[in-house]
């Protein structure tokens, strides 16, 4: 999947102008975060959501699309933590001389890195607007809890809570969490996190 807000020309210089690679899952709240801020000078190239079930293969998919359109742009920022390429998304960054924003995953940077990593939650479940949106086809489907929905306990028996980290305060995704929490049989806590490290980030880059 490609998503572009005002796509720069291929081949062509765009001076003053930044790329951002960044996960299909985080499409929608860079989008809104450009157009809330009028950063004209930051440009979305996303790459499939599905990697993150294929964390091996995101070092490679960022590799190719810096090396294919860093001539364009005057720099190129990674909108992907770590994960799960356990720090190799890191490596590969800094031999290509690019940035990447912090932090382990984007559940770490939506709360805030340093916030986070405080609460220390190793027994709690994550949801954000995009995976409660997407819940069926990034979670049940992918864990065969359709055909099998025995298999819930075995994936989540260890679990005790879902945490639905909402970007956007709106009742209906709200509601929809509280049906993904049923699903997996835990109760929900919500927090309005924002874009939380996120839009500092963005920011934080320059034209």
């Amino acid at each position: 999947m490609t998503r572009t807000d005002q796509p720069a020309a291929p081949g062509a210089k765009n001076p003053g102008q930044i790329l951002l690679i960044a996960c299909g899952a985080l499409a929608r709240e860079i989008l809104a975060l450009n157009k809330a801020n009028g950063w004209d000078h930051l440009h979305l190239h996303c790459l499939p959501a599905n990697l993150h079930h294929f964390p091996e293969k995101i070092v490679p998919a960022v590799e190719k699309m810096v090396t294919e359109r860093r001539a364009e742009f005057d720099d190129i920022f990674v909108v992907y933590a770590d994960c799960g390429t356990g720090g190799l998304l890191e490596v590969a960054c800094d031999r290509l001389g690019v940035k990447m924003i912090a932090g382990p995953h984007c559940y770490s940077f939506f709360e805030g890195n340093d916030a986070f990593a405080a609460l220390d939650e190793m027994t709690a479940f994550y949801l954000t607007d995009f995976s409660v949106r997407q819940f069926d086809a990034f979670i049940v489907k992918p864990l065969g809890l359709d055909r099998h929905p025995e298999l819930r306990d075995m994936y989540f028996g260890n679990y005790e809570k879902v945490v639905y980290q909402a970007q956007l305060d709106d009742p209906e995704l709200a509601a929809k969490a509280q049906k993904c929490a049923d699903v997996l049989g835990l109760p929900l806590e919500r927090r309005f996190t924002g874009y939380g490290d996120l839009q500092s980030a963005l920011g934080n880059l320059k034209s």
